[in-house]
């Protein structure tokens, strides 16, 4: 039955006068049938469209001045931040984690020093450079807690193994620090390995050896 103001329209064309309220009623529910909204579009079509929108005027912004150009840098930076927090959690932390997990001395546990040199010139003749430097690595660690310049730990890195030694062999520092980056690149496949990278870390484990530990200062600066 159509509607025509505050009337409805019977069948046979003559106005049947009906109160304001059901006629506002009527007309709400005909709006609401579902043939009238088929074309609209979806609830994520909307807001998909709000962001664009919003991210399109902000950058229009940004080359402005004043309150309006700083809402859109603002708004901009918001975005920015958000997208970034999404692709963080879809794809993780960083895989940098993983060299704090396994020491230096990985799942094998350690050898002697001799071993782990013997093992490190043999992948070196062999031209197996990332094998190499991991052992020699390895043996330059196992030297320093055989001499007990180090304790031994299970688990140490090779940054703490650097850190720890540096205290102990202050003139040997800044170089056992870039051995120890030098080892993580490596070992952990961010960087190719070469005989250069052994042979440094060979004539290091080599200068240690000759090195004599500064000891610590008695308590009360006595000599």
């Amino acid at each position: 039955m159509p509607i025509w103001g505050d009337r409805l329209l019977a069948a046979g064309g003559a106005p049947v006068t009906v109160p304001r309220d059901p006629a506002r009623d009527a007309a709400r529910d005909e709006l609401l049938n579902a043939d009238y909204h088929r074309h609209d579009p979806s609830l994520l079509q909307r807001v998909l469209d709000w962001v664009n929108q919003h991210l399109t005027d902000a950058l229009s912004t940004l080359s402005g001045g004043g309150t309006s150009g700083t809402t859109g840098l603002i708004f901009f930076l918001v975005v920015a931040v958000l997208i970034a927090a999404g692709v963080w959690w879809r794809l993780g932390a960083p895989k940098r984690a993983a060299r704090t997990v396994l020491g230096v001395y990985g799942t094998d546990g350690p050898r002697t020093a001799d071993q782990h040199r013997a093992d490190a010139d043999r992948h070196a003749a062999a031209g197996r450079w990332a094998d190499a430097v991991r052992e020699q690595m390895r043996a330059l660690v196992r030297a320093l807690e055989e001499r007990t310049l180090l304790d031994v730990r299970p688990g140490r890195t090779a940054d703490e193994a650097a850190a720890e030694a540096g205290r102990a062999l202050p003139e040997h520092a800044t170089a056992l620090a870039a051995a120890a980056r030098t080892f993580d690149d490596i070992a952990f496949g961010e960087r190719t390995a070469d005989q250069a990278a052994y042979e440094s870390l060979r004539d290091l484990d080599r200068a240690l050896e000759r090195t004599r530990p500064t000891l610590a200062p008695a308590p009360g600066g006595a000599a």
